[in-house]
């Protein structure tokens, strides 16, 4: 069995970088949903319904 030089097993193990990447990925999926966010807002229905609440919490009973 051929030996793994000490250069490549430190490579290997070395995570640098590892928490950069994870915090582009939650970035991604976070522009994702907000992408998704958008398009749903967008939509004359659901504008509609939250105006709704909006003037619903807003209103003073009496």
């Amino acid at each position: 069995m051929k030996r793994i030089p000490a250069a490549v097993r430190k490579l290997l193990r070395d995570e640098q970088g590892a928490a950069t990447a994870e915090y582009a990925i939650a970035t991604m999926a976070a522009v994702g949903f907000a992408g998704l966010l958008v398009v749903i807002m967008r939509s004359d229905e659901v504008r509609g319904l939250l105006t709704d609440i909006i003037r619903t919490a807003l209103s003073i009973p009496g």
